[in-house]
């Protein structure tokens, strides 16, 4: 016989025993090894995250994908996003409800529980941003203008990055005069031909370079586009392209 079809056959009685040793009763009184505490402890601090990021992410990354990828209109993805995450947050109800009360009705759960905690999170993330997450009175003035599906992208950073300041949004050819810059014509902050700009720029100066990897990071999955460099100081600039 060939030796890889030893090798192979050893190998298939090596799996026949571990499942024998396996599937053995233990004697009595004996339990079972468990796995180490500190392994039980971080498997369940990493589902925890995934839980917690499914629905942010289901919300941001379809709406995203919808516009940028298949071309839907901005509140056509969005709804997209909101669809997906309202699915995510009414599956969350419906096991909680099954755990709590043995019972799951999931109409009545996504309709009264799911619904409401998604609008109303959209609706925040639309249309408010606080004065210690603006580097000035006139960048929260702006937010409003910015892209939607950045203003929710922005938002759902926020909730874990309590530091990020937002440093710059719009802007027109005299802002660039003003910095002493050479004015730029394809800036996406400009106001794009859809009404909104489709740029933002966050402050890096001062934070960690892990901070402002996470942070780059966050927006390329999601599928904006990212460039770290320096106009009047060092920032990230996140923009959205223009379709």
């Amino acid at each position: 016989m060939p030796i890889p079809d030893l090798r192979l056959d050893a190998l298939r009685e090596w799996a026949r025993l571990e499942a024998r040793v396996a599937a053995a009763p233990l004697p009595p009184g004996a339990r079972r090894p468990r796995p180490p505490l500190l392994g039980r402890a971080l498997r369940f601090v990493a589902r925890f995250l995934l839980l917690a990021v499914l629905p942010f992410f289901a919300l941001v990354r379809v709406s995203v994908s919808l516009y940028a990828g298949y071309g839907a209109p901005v509140w056509l993805a969005l709804a997209g996003g909101v669809a997906c995450a309202l699915l995510v947050v009414t599956a969350y109800a419906a096991w909680l409800s099954q755990r709590l009360t043995g019972r799951a009705s999931v109409l009545a759960l996504g309709r009264r529980v799911a619904l409401p905690l998604v609008l109303a999170y959209c609706g925040y993330a639309l249309l408010y941003l606080s004065s210690g997450h603006a580097k000035s009175p006139l960048v929260r003035a702006y937010y409003t203008s910015l892209h939607p599906l950045l203003r929710v992208a922005l938002s759902t950073w926020i909730l874990v990055d309590r530091d990020i300041v937002i440093t710059d949004l719009a802007r027109g050819p005299e802002d660039y005069a003003a910095m002493g810059l050479s004015a730029n014509d394809g800036s996406l902050h400009y106001r794009q031909h859809d009404g909104y700009t489709h740029a933002a720029d966050l402050r890096t100066v001062g934070r960690g370079a892990v901070q402002n990897r996470l942070v780059q990071l966050y927006f390329w999955s999601m599928g904006f586009g990212t460039l770290r460099h320096a106009g009047t100081a060092d920032h990230l600039h996140v923009e959205l392209r223009v379709r």
